[in-house]
């Protein structure tokens, strides 16, 4: 449980219009080759965890779930809100994935990071 923590603060610190890779949350997590672990976590999420798991896509910019599924349309719904453009079912990581920078190591944002719009992901922890 103490590592399916450590990815679900990992991935709320993924800034609004931003994605990033199951495996980039695992190395950032500090977890090696954890990319299928990152999905575990996201699979097994609490109702009550806000945690804005539709950031997260494949290293290839693609959402996990099927096109045109009802995942797939919330996941693509949720990016979209947040200014993350989507073409043929993929977003373009080098515009995109986050890029945290040494700053965000040492000092890991706050609360506001996201700032509460009412979409029940918000705000924090």
């Amino acid at each position: 449980m103490k590592r399916m923590q450590l990815i679900w603060d990992t991935i709320r610190d993924v800034p609004k219009g931003s994605v990033a890779s199951y495996g980039q949350i695992a190395e950032i997590a500090g977890i090696k080759r954890g990319a299928r672990q990152v999905g575990y976590a996201l699979r097994h999420l609490p109702a009550n965890q806000k945690v804005p798991w539709h950031r997260i896509i494949t290293a290839s910019g693609k959402i996990a779930f099927a096109v045109g599924s009802d995942k797939f349309d919330e996941q693509a719904g949720r990016l979209i809100k947040e200014g993350v453009v989507i073409l043929n079912g993929k977003v373009d990581m080098r515009v995109y994935r986050w890029q945290p920078n040494l700053d965000e190591f040492l000092w890991k944002p706050s609360d506001a990071w996201d700032g509460d719009d009412g979409d029940g992901i918000g705000g924090g922890a």
